[in-house]
């Protein structure tokens, strides 16, 4: 099931507090994607983006979707201590209501050179557009089951790092990236760009959980990097984009 932002011209999937599970442009209007060309500290690059949706003539509230790098993985608790100050910029732009968020959100851990303090890779917003190609931003998710309880009881084969398991958290994260797609009616076909963030090996699950199932046909672009909570393995993201920037 979907909401419409009526604000941002789009529509999402409500997930949690934190973030949406995805954004979809309205008709009539189209997401753009623009990424950094160096990673910029959260205030920073916050402020970047809101220069960057009003100079296009769009308000704040079309900001539709952000891509994150963060210093280390974080604990349950120090990841809700951060989701609670990410979302006071989206209060102040009149996009987070206080229980509901519309924006789609990846934040990921690069294992190598992190950055020191959470940090902006790129952001999404709406704008209009003449063309009839829809486009969508599909969040971030891993391993782990949506709905009550810790990650330890809502991980897949928890700590687990046999191949057999890594391949099992592929096909999850790969089937949910499918269910949240699906909620706007799309698939794989429609995809122009997935996104995998692991710092582990999961070459030997690529050719059936992720060619054999179309969501590689724009190709993979692969982050050395961990999801942004501990003993989580495997994140994905994927889109379907026409314009995009680096700035």
């Amino acid at each position: 099931m979907t909401r419409e932002f009526t604000a941002g011209n789009y529509r999402f999937i409500p997930s949690v507090f934190q973030y949406s599970a995805g954004a979809c442009a309205d008709p009539g209007y189209e997401i753009e994607r623009v990424r950094f060309d160096r990673w910029l500290p959260l205030a920073e690059g916050f402020a970047r983006a809101a220069k960057f949706i009003q100079e296009a003539g769009r308000p704040l509230t079309a900001f539709c979707a952000c891509e994150l790098r963060s210093p280390a993985a974080f604990t349950e608790e120090g990841f809700r201590a951060f989701n609670l100050h990410y979302v006071k910029t989206l209060s102040e732009w009149g996009i987070f209501d206080g229980t509901t968020n519309p924006v789609a959100r990846s934040n990921v851990c690069p294992e190598l050179d992190p950055p020191s303090e959470p940090s902006f890779y790129a952001f999404s917003f709406t704008r209009p557009s003449r063309s009839s190609t829809p486009t969508f931003v599909i969040a971030g998710g891993a391993e782990a089951r949506e709905g009550a309880g810790s990650y330890v009881e809502r991980t897949v084969r928890y700590r687990d790092l046999s191949p057999d398991a890594i391949k099992e958290k592929v096909r999850f994260t790969t089937s949910q990236m499918e269910n949240r797609m699906a909620a706007f009616g799309f698939g794989w076909k429609d995809a122009t760009g997935v996104q995998a963030y692991s710092i582990r090996d999961f070459h030997h699950a690529l050719a059936d959980e992720l060619v054999r199932r179309g969501a590689l046909r724009s190709g993979l672009t692969w982050h050395f990097a961990r999801p942004p909570v501990v003993d989580l393995e495997y994140e994905m993201d994927c889109r379907r984009v026409v314009r995009e920037a680096v700035i």
